[in-house]
């Protein structure tokens, strides 16, 4: 696989690219925030390791501004941090998991192998092998952030994009808006907005005026693609 691994711990970097490399990964590494997030942004890989403690910016900052530019890499935090909050907080701003310092090579990988079996029964199928993805007619290509629908181009805003690749990871399943509400706002359901109705609305209207209708609502549940 892979692994983009953002530790600026020389000695633990060097040791954790070894290691994955051993076990026939391919891992870039990036020793600060910025470096980071511009190679995750327009890059594709299977697997973002993140460290908290970066020297321009936190960890959990950072992991939330990937989320927000719908990057939906599977992110593991590792930390020398180990309170509760923390990893809450983690959890909460989008990392698919959470490994404190000091952790053995062997659990690590354990971890990551829990996370790609999560994603493969979840159907993230429609993941083709340069991190872009296809449904239908629809095509989007995470590195240039651009959306195709039968070949026409599909202007949509950052927190769209991020609805719409939620939908498109899972084809035919249906995502509640608690789940919406999570991964592209990193919130819990809140009763009292109707954001995530706003903004499938207009995504529906931008997508259907280019061919069928593809985003079911499924009433009480949530929505889905059909395509």
């Amino acid at each position: 696989m892979k692994l983009l691994l953002i530790e600026d711990e020389v000695e633990l970097a060097a040791t954790l690219h070894r290691g994955l490399a051993q076990e026939g990964h391919k891992v870039t590494l990036a020793t600060d925030g910025a470096t980071g997030l511009e190679l995750a942004t327009n890059l594709a890989f299977d697997f973002i390791l993140l460290d908290v403690n970066l020297p321009d910016m936190s960890g959990f900052d950072l992991c939330s501004a990937l989320r927000e530019a719908a990057v939906a890499t599977p992110i593991i935090m590792v930390t020398a941090r180990d309170d509760v909050a923390d990893r809450i907080r983690g959890l909460k701003g989008g990392a698919d998991d959470y490994l404190p310092k000091p952790f053995a090579f062997e659990e690590l990988l354990a971890r990551m192998d829990a996370v790609k079996r999560r994603m493969e029964r979840h159907h993230f199928s429609p993941i083709q092998p340069d991190g872009s993805l296809t449904v239908g007619d629809l095509h989007f290509d995470p590195r240039t952030m651009t959306l195709t629908r039968a070949g026409s181009p599909v202007q949509l805003t950052v927190k769209e994009m991020g609805v719409l690749r939620l939908l498109m990871e899972s084809p035919g399943t249906v995502i509640s808006r608690t789940e919406i509400l999570r991964a592209v706002w990193g919130i819990e359901d809140d009763p009292l907005t109707n954001i995530v109705e706003v903004y499938l609305s207009r995504l529906r209207r931008k997508l259907h005026a280019l061919g069928p209708p593809i985003v079911e609502n499924v009433r009480g549940f949530g929505y889905r693609l059909t395509a």
